[in-house]
């Protein structure tokens, strides 16, 4: 990872957080329910994003060699009723302790990561909690009916992280279910749409193999399925927190392969 793509999510980080803490302003808006994380009203959200980055910032600093406990981000149950003024703070010191100690440590710090080939640990956190920053976001502002947009560096990287932690090999080991997708001509290519064509624009997910693959590929290369639209709806779309069909996404060509392909893959 380069020192300045680092550095972007170093303060994506923050600027996420500073967005989303908008909505936070508001008790109203704190306990309105979130679809996208069932059970979960916003203010239980900001506490889980926010231990989230209170723990990772504990795995970087302290160059951890197991995972801290994290029951204090999984548990929301006692997060029901939050103060906004406490809230806000809080969220937003948690996000600037994360970004400040990962630019002190560096992309090469070393620490617990979930599997080896995703280190180094600081890269791999700074890249990993702007994007659930990102996410959460999302989960936030379409929960509360409000327009949610992205620039389209950050949607992309976003976008493609998922599709790596998504096809790590280990995968089949630890949920063999996902094997179901192998098949000869399982393919499926999303096309995003307002940005211009070139030799590597489109992202292929190949199931044709042993594994799950990606990789880019030109405009014009066939599928079983395109899904075509923003980089930021695809995104949602693989996350989950919009459906495939839904206004400005299109669909060509075997549309069950989608949704077979959908009902198996989550994270985040």
């Amino acid at each position: 990872m380069s020192a300045s793509t680092y550095d972007r999510h170093c303060s994506e980080i923050v600027e996420q957080t500073d967005l989303l803490r908008s909505l936070v302003r508001a008790a109203d808006h704190l306990r309105t329910p979130v679809p996208t994380c069932p059970g979960w009203n916003v203010g239980q959200l900001l506490r889980h994003l926010g231990g989230a980055h209170r723990w990772a910032e504990e795995v970087v600093r302290t160059g951890a060699e197991v995972p801290p406990p994290d029951g204090h981000f999984r548990d929301l149950s006692p997060y029901a009723d939050e103060d906004p003024a406490v809230l806000d703070g809080w969220l937003g010191e948690g996000a600037a302790l994360l970004a400040e100690t990962l630019r002190t440590a560096g992309p090469g710090a070393e620490a617990w990561v979930p599997l080896a080939q995703l280190g180094p640990a600081a890269a791999f956190f700074a890249r990993r909690m702007a994007d659930e920053t990102v996410i959460h976001r999302a989960d936030a502002f379409l929960a509360e009916g409000a327009p949610f947009t992205l620039g389209q560096e950050t949607a992309a990287d976003c976008f493609e992280e998922w599709l790596e932690l998504g096809s790590q090999p280990q995968l089949l080991d630890h949920r063999p279910e996902l094997r179901e997708l192998l098949g000869p001509g399982r393919t499926l290519r999303f096309r995003a749409t307002g940005t211009a064509p070139g030799p590597d624009s489109d992202r292929l997910v190949d199931l044709t193999g042993e594994s799950i693959t990606w990789r880019r590929v030109p405009r014009g290369e066939q599928a079983a399925v395109t899904i075509s639209g923003s980089l930021t709806d695809l995104l949602l779309v693989v996350y989950r927190r919009l459906p495939a069909r839904h206004p400005g996404i299109e669909i060509a060509g075997d549309a069950d392969l989608l949704d077979f392909w959908l009902e198996r893959v989550s994270f985040g």
